[in-house]
C-alpha cells in the first residue's frame, strides 16, 4: 500500500515590525532577562499607576515640611494633572498598545490605550516639580527609568514615553506658574 502524500504544513507568518515594534523587542533582548530589571520595571509601574505614588510622596512632604506646604502640593498637583492630561490624550488619539507577537508584555494594564505613557508623563511632571523642591536633580534620576521600564514592559512604544515626557515638562511649567501666580495673589504682590 503506498503511503498517504504528505504535505508540508506552511511556516507560519510572522509579520514584519515596524520600527517601533523592532526598538521595543531590542529593548526588551537587552535588559528584560537581566536579573531583577523586570521585577524594577514591575514595581516601578504600581507605584506610578495613576500618579499615586507621586502623590503619596508629595503629601508626605507637605505633611513634613509645613513651609513648604506649597511646593510639595504643587508637585502633587502636577503629577495628578499630568497622569489626567495623559488619560485625555489617549482618548483622542485612541492608539492601542503594541501587540506584535515579539513583543512581550509584562504587565496588567488598565486600558489598551497607549498614546503618550501615562507613567512617564506623571513621572516627569513629578521629578521637574519635586526636584524643585528638594533641589535633587530628579529628573535626569527618575524620567529615563521609568520611560524605560514602559518599554521593557512591553506595554509603551517610543514614541508613547517621548510624548509623555513632553506633556509631562509642558504640564510641570504650567502648574507652577499657576501656583506661583496664586502664591503671590494670596501674599498681596501683583
Amino acid at each position: 500500500m503506498p503511503e498517504p502524500e504528505r504535505i508540508a504544513a506552511a511556516p507560519a507568518e510572522v509579520p514584519s515590525r515596524t520600527p517601533e515594534e523592532a526598538a521595543l523587542v531590542a529593548v526588551q533582548a537587552a535588559l528584560a532577562d537581566r536579573q531583577g530589571v523586570l521585577g524594577v520595571a514591575r514595581a516601578m509601574s504600581h507605584f506610578g499607576e495613576h500618579s499615586l505614588g507621586w502623590m503619596a510622596v508629595a503629601a508626605t512632604g507637605a505633611l513634613a515640611s509645613p513651609r513648604r506646604r506649597r511646593e510639595w502640593v504643587t508637585a502633587g498637583v502636577g503629577a495628578f494633572l499630568a497622569h489626567a492630561a495623559a488619560v485625555v490624550i489617549k482618548r483622542v488619539v485612541r492608539r492601542t498598545r503594541p501587540a506584535h507577537p515579539a513583543i512581550a508584555v509584562n504587565v496588567g494594564t488598565p486600558s489598551r490605550l497607549s498614546f503618550p505613557s501615562a507613567h512617564a508623563t506623571s513621572t516627569t511632571a513629578a521629578a521637574i516639580l519635586l526636584g524643585r523642591v528638594t533641589g535633587a536633580p530628579l529628573p535626569a534620576l527618575l524620567v529615563p527609568p521609568m520611560a524605560l521600564s514602559r518599554m521593557v514592559l512591553g506595554v509603551h512604544y517610543p514614541s508613547d514615553v517621548a510624548a509623555g515626557v513632553l506633556v509631562g515638562a509642558l504640564v510641570a511649567k504650567g502648574t507652577e506658574a499657576v501656583s506661583v501666580r496664586l502664591d503671590r495673589r494670596n501674599r498681596g504682590d501683583r
